[in-house]
């Protein structure tokens, strides 16, 4: 029986090669995080801000860099005023980069060099590519450590490849390829070939001297951080959209609450369970319609031990008129509450002893964003307003009475599945 050799992989790695050291600001140095969000994206109009698994993309390396807490200032580079409202709602700090660097020919290396005069306080910028969706706080804290704690100058992210390359060649020039990395009459297995480093466009962390003094991003005492392959992302280069999401959805980092101590969620029935139509037969009846895919998605969570209450309010006269048949078609517990629904649910939680980290919310306007913003999951429709949509951590593709439940129940069940396998990986490192 072969037995194939096993090469123990760690999730980072780091080497450097010695250059001529630039000279340092002494003292504690001010840290912080930079992400370019251009609006005039070729392919994709306003990509960085475009929905990706719920979210805009910047936000999700936002959410890394803040959740990291190992910055002075988190910043936003733009000149697009849609983008420096979603970035201002992330917490982000607004760097509005002059027309000089925000052309297309202009380079990132202008745009941060631009940040860093007018910024003088900064020593240390970390640019975060808001195109690297699946980065994790732990990927930030790591590298940034090179520089605060091992004297590093400039640290950037690499992904190991194992991939053949051979020279190009020009058609009709007669020329014939040939390998560049490897001896075809030694051709390695996979498991016997270390592969190759190759930027993953994650991040650049450099200190302030070399980008206005030497002009560069990479230099001085300059170290690498290898990160895996599926935190390897790259909207610009590797894969499209909906392929995106999907990996998003498995790899991507959703917050400091682990979503497998949800125990609770509330629901708004109208905006959310249902589309917000009313019905009227010829007799005068009125009455509203509810997807089967939700409450599938309803009876999906309470299979997983996650109660779910729903949430009609005191001036919905139709609502209030079909609640024992809702209640029973749901197996749901149907509840009241004002135009403050916290004030209702806080003694809920409270009774029930649980912390709002362990409560998903999902609702549909204004009167939601104190419980989206509280809850340690929330979520909104697709078709909900702006205010709702910036409050809450999760943005349905799907709209109210057309599957955004099941959509959101699905991803809080995945979100559990995620923290599980987690959970084990932490336990087998231990052991």
């Amino acid at each position: 029986k072969k037995t194939r050799k096993k090469r123990r992989r760690s999730t980072c790695r780091w080497k450097h090669t010695a250059c001529k050291r630039p000279s340092r600001a002494g003292g504690d140095r001010h840290v912080a995080a930079l992400v370019l969000a251009r609006g005039g994206s070729k392919g994709i109009p306003l990509k960085n801000i475009k929905m990706l698994a719920g979210v805009p993309l910047i936000g999700w390396v936002l959410r890394a860099a803040k959740d990291s807490d190992m910055f002075d200032s988190v910043w936003v580079s733009t000149d697009h005023d849609e983008i420096e409202k979603v970035a201002k709602a992330w917490g982000a700090k607004v760097h509005r980069r002059s027309p000089e660097v925000s052309r297309d020919s202009s380079s990132s290396l202008e745009t941060i060099q631009e940040f860093a005069r007018l910024n003088p306080e900064v020593n240390v910028i970390c640019n975060i590519q808001a195109t690297s969706p699946c980065l994790h706080p732990k990927h930030v804290k790591e590298a940034l450590e090179m520089i605060t704690l091992q004297d590093f100058d400039s640290v950037f992210a690499v992904v190991r490849r194992h991939q053949f390359r051979w020279q190009e060649v020009k058609q009709g020039n007669g020329e014939l390829t040939k390998p560049l990395n490897l001896d075809p009459s030694n051709r390695p297995r996979r498991q016997d070939w270390d592969g190759e480093l190759c930027e993953n466009g994650s991040f650049y962390f450099t200190t302030r001297d070399l980008i206005l003094n030497k002009g560069l991003l990479q230099g001085g005492k300059v170290g690498y951080y290898e990160m895996l392959p599926e935190y390897s992302v790259d909207i610009d280069v590797d894969i499209d959209w909906p392929v995106a999401e999907q990996r998003v959805l498995r790899y991507g980092y959703f917050g400091r609450v682990t979503p497998e101590v949800v125990r609770l969620m509330f629901c708004n029935i109208s905006g959310c369970l249902t589309e917000g139509k009313i019905f009227l037969s010829a007799s005068g009846e009125q009455m509203v319609s509810i997807n089967i895919r939700d409450t599938t998605g309803i009876s999906m969570l309470q299979k997983e031990d996650v109660e779910v209450i729903l949430l009609t309010y005191n001036k919905d006269s139709v609502i209030q008129s079909l609640v024992d048949t809702l209640a029973k078609r749901t197996n749901c517990r149907i509840i009241e509450v004002g135009e403050e629904p916290l004030n209702d649910l806080r003694p809920i939680v409270e009774q029930k002893k649980l912390e709002w980290k362990d409560v998903a919310y999902m609702g549909n306007d204004k009167q939601d964003v104190n419980c989206l913003n509280l809850a340690g999951l929330s979520a909104v429709p697709g078709d909900a307003p702006v205010v709702a949509i910036n409050a809450a951590k999760y943005t349905c593709h799907q709209v109210a009475g057309m599957g955004a439940v099941r959509e959101f129940a699905e991803h809080i069940l995945l979100q559990k599945e995620k923290a599980k396998s987690q959970l084990k990986q932490d336990q087998e490192h231990k052991n």
